[in-house]
């Protein structure tokens, strides 16, 4: 029998793990990156990544906060992949040599994040998680006997007869194509698309735009998570959620802690209903940022610093670098674009609607997410479903694709791939920092039809660049991806989750689950301190 060959594109957590299993499931692997190898959204998360691992929380706990975080579009089958396979990928991370933070007696360090009923966050290197797990994964990765291409950009995907059978790239200014019997996509989402934004350069949507050129299926690309706190001085840089699960506040312009009278949750809402928050202080400020007050978490000035030094040092020393003192004035942050939740449609073993094409991470649409992610689900997403794609792309060659995937009603809203990528009297190409601008105004943390009409025309009469170095074929692939969410959001016409429309009221669309706080689980309410210092059993 031949052994399969699988081509992976991208080297995030999706990527390196689709890429691992692949191999263990004894496929020829192929992994290429558009940068170097260690250069992904995964790299830069700070947060943390969520699952159940300590025996007083439970996987229907983790299911309930997911459902609920995504306003009822969550498809609850994928999410029950999510939670329960979860467990497994940290022990595989562990075994990969990825050191999370631990207690003196070996216990994990747990946070509690926004709209998780369980402190169930771990973190490696205190705010460096992603970093840390990216170092292991590609330690393994060495030594699995895959072939690694850097410095390869996704050009298009190659299709016969309605199948995908491997892909083009761009390699040190030259197109290369590389057959395969199944590839999957791992590039990571398109936080580009905005000017304001915490995502790498890398992350210019080219799975999804390869993917929609290709006629895959795409869905809720309406849905784009703008974190809330992102440094409002200097070059943006996200300070991550864990700091309001620690006990900082958001004021305004006055002191004010404005979060109490908008959500019961105040700081540790969801995030989209944060983002809002924020962009309404600062709308009634004359657009200056909001303040993130972490001066109260421990008793002085000096124990403050200390513990923000230990808790968080990669921020504290990106804070700090801009002269700011946190431990003893509150600082400036804004919302800025982090994640997109929708992508490219995929069943639980991530095949596409393109036999042979699989899709995992944030290119991927799963279900997970519904119209808003929980925090600290997306290293998770990418772990769980990069280990099921990898595994089934190993075996596509010898299995029947189904015919046609479905996508849950009510949730589907996306450009169909020929309108994506036309062009109606084209003028000049669209400069990118014009693009940025524009979806930053008519498709950001608030939108509404003239505003999102008016993005349409724009986008619709432009030309796309011409590809003449990579740069250039990032901006065409921003472009088509940026007139597919635009029509998404056109189409739907009520506010949910992430996607809120000025001009409409909020869905009726709710998930059947009981809300808890975050401060409650199936347990019982706890104390906040009490959940920051005491340390429980692990699960086995």
């Amino acid at each position: 029998m031949t052994t399969p060959h699988v081509v992976v594109v991208g080297s995030g957590i999706a990527g390196l793990t689709a890429a691992h299993h692949a191999a263990a499931a004894g496929a020829r692997v192929t992994l290429v990156t558009k940068a170097s190898l260690a250069e992904s959204n995964t790299r830069y998360a700070q947060g943390g990544v969520a699952a159940v691992m300590f025996d007083d929380d439970r996987v229907a706990d983790h299911v309930r906060d997911t459902l609920m975080a995504g306003a009822g579009l969550g498809d609850p089958a994928a999410v029950r992949v999510l939670a329960s396979e979860g467990p497994a990928r940290i022990r595989e991370l562990v075994a990969a040599g990825v050191a999370f933070d631990r207690t003196a007696d070996g216990a994990f360090v747990r946070g509690l994040e926004a709209a998780h009923s369980y402190p169930r966050v771990l973190h490696a290197g205190g705010d460096a998680t992603g970093a840390v797990i990216e170092a292991g994964l590609i330690a393994r990765l060495r030594t699995d006997g895959v072939e690694i291409v850097e410095g390869a950009l996704l050009t298009e995907l190659l299709t016969d007869g309605g199948r995908c059978v491997g892909v083009e790239l761009l390699v040190a200014g030259a197109l290369r194509t590389v057959r395969a019997d199944a590839v999957v996509l791992a590039t990571g989402g398109a936080g580009q698309l905005y000017a304001h934004t915490t995502n790498p350069a890398v992350a210019t949507g080219d799975g999804i735009a390869a993917a929609l050129r290709a006629g895959a299926e795409v869905a809720d690309l309406e849905f784009v998570q703008f974190h809330p706190t992102v440094l409002a001085a200097g070059d943006a840089f996200l300070v991550s959620e864990a700091m309001r699960g620690e006990g900082a506040v958001l004021r305004d312009a006055r002191g004010h802690r404005f979060m109490v009278d908008v959500h019961p949750d105040a700081e540790l809402a969801p995030r989209d209903v944060v983002a809002r928050a924020i962009v309404t202080a600062m709308a009634a400020q004359d657009g200056r940022p909001v303040l993130l007050d972490a001066t109260g978490l421990r008793a002085t000035p000096a124990a403050t610093a200390d513990f923000l030094a230990e808790r968080f040092p990669t921020i504290d020393a990106a804070v700090r670098a801009r002269g700011l003192d946190w431990a003893r004035e509150p600082i400036p942050v804004t919302p800025a674009a982090h994640y997109l939740m929708g992508g490219v449609v995929t069943d639980l073993d991530g095949r596409t609607s393109i036999p042979g094409l699989f899709a995992a991470g944030e290119v991927a649409r799963t279900g997970v997410h519904g119209a808003n992610r929980l925090a600290s689900n997306s290293l998770l997403e990418g772990a769980v479903f990069g280990a099921r794609a990898g595994r089934a792309a190993a075996s596509a060659p010898a299995s029947a694709p189904a015919p046609g995937l479905p996508v849950r009603e009510g949730s589907q809203h996306a450009a169909p791939a020929a309108d994506a990528s036309r062009v109606a009297t084209p003028r000049a190409p669209m400069r990118r920092a014009e693009l940025q601008q524009l979806m930053w105004e008519c498709a950001g943390v608030e939108r509404d039809a003239a505003g999102l009409a008016h993005a349409a025309r724009v986008l619709d009469g432009r030309a796309m660049p011409e590809p003449t170095d990579a740069a250039a074929r990032e901006d065409a692939n921003l472009l088509v991806v940026a007139r597919a969410v635009v029509a998404a959001a056109l189409a739907r016409t009520e506010s949910v989750g992430a996607h809120f429309r000025r001009d409409a009221a909020a869905s009726s669309t709710t998930p059947e689950i009981h809300a808890v706080s975050p401060l409650e689980n199936a347990s019982g309410r706890r104390d906040r301190a009490d959940l920051r210092s005491s340390e429980q059993q692990e699960v086995a």
